[in-house]
Formats: C-alpha cells, structure tokens, sequence
C-alpha cells in the first residue's frame, strides 16, 4: 500500500515539473517575442510621428505626424527655424 502512495506522489511531481517547464518555455517566448522591436522602415519611408513645432517669432504653432525620419529637422516659419514644443504622448 505504501508503493503506490510514493508512486502516485512521484508521477504527480514529475507532472508538476514537466507543467512547470513547459510554462516556462511559452513564457520565455512571448516575451521574446514583446522584446523584439520592429525593423526600421526602408530610408525616405514616411513613419509616423507626434512632433510639435513654435514659431519663435509669431509663436504659429504646427504638429508634423508623418516624416521620412525619427526626428526630422525642423520646418521653417517666419524665415527662421521653428522650435521644437514638447511631444504629447497620445
């Protein structure tokens, strides 16, 4: 009677352990998965961007949300470059 108790408790841990393993794994992967950023779009790609510009003259504001780079050069207003205000997070 004793034989089948440890029995049973061993087939149970190695159930638990091949269970744990195998969380453990698809885990691992989705997180590799999240972890993994995109590729950069081609060069002259337009991407997108939340970007606010000021005029520093007539303080005309502009909001750029597509540009062929992460961080374009400024535009120009009032013969100047403009500013760059604060990017909101939307």
């Amino acid at each position: 009677m004793g034989g089948r108790s440890v029995t049973g408790f061993l087939f149970k841990l190695v159930l638990a352990i091949v269970v744990f393993v195998a969380i453990m794994r698809v885990g691992m992967l989705v997180l590799a998965g999240l972890s993994r950023s995109n590729e950069p779009p081609p060069p002259g790609e337009m991407r997108k961007v939340n970007l606010r510009y000021r005029c520093s003259i007539c303080h005309t504001e502009v909001r750029m949300t597509q540009a062929a780079e992460e961080l374009p050069p400024p535009p120009r207003h009032c013969q100047e470059d403009m500013d760059l205000v604060a990017p909101t997070f939307e």
